[in-house]
């Protein structure tokens, strides 16, 4: 009896392993394309004044994006884990591996998440026309050193492009 349990559970595993795994995909192939270049704007944007002034950069440091938060890698990453951990074991020992499958799965998705959403950036200090010193960090646009730039200002921070 034990072994035919045994064996029922086994040709179940596959199958959500394999769900898992496409899920774990998709999420990933999502929060991959999660990232916005110099010239690439958010819907919360469109529509919305922004202040311009202009200037000439003083330095350009490269610097490392990462997500703040990475709910979704998190929350994807316990849900699969619990469901893994779900197939462990029986009564409280099944508990205890759904709830530990949830928390390494969560930390793993956090991970995977920060790793996806990480992309290079730039620290560009600017100096204003009216003498005023800023200091932005955004997506790499590949600005250099002595090149006159406009910075946008709006409700959602600021910006550097070229004129």
């Amino acid at each position: 009896m034990h072994t035919a349990n045994f064996y029922h559970r086994s040709r179940t595993t596959p199958a959500r392993l394999l769900a898992s795994l496409l899920a774990a995909s998709a999420i990933a192939m999502t929060a991959g394309c999660a990232t916005f270049g110099p010239d690439d704007y958010a819907y919360s944007d469109a529509r919305v004044e922004q202040g311009v002034a202009y200037g000439v950069v003083e330095s350009v440091r490269p610097v490392r994006l990462n997500e703040d938060h990475a709910p979704l890698g998190t929350i994807a990453g316990a849900a699969l884990g619990g469901i893994l951990g779900n197939d462990i074991g029986h009564g409280l020992g099944r508990a205890a591996a759904t709830v530990a499958g949830a928390v390494a799965g969560g930390v793993g998705g956090n991970a995977l998440e920060h790793g996806l959403t990480r992309q290079n950036g730039e620290e560009i200090v600017v100096r204003l026309d009216h003498g005023e010193l800023v200091a932005i960090t955004q997506g790499g646009a590949d600005i250099a050193v002595g090149e006159r730039v406009r910075v946008l200002s709006g409700p959602n921070g600021s910006r550097v492009e070229r004129t």
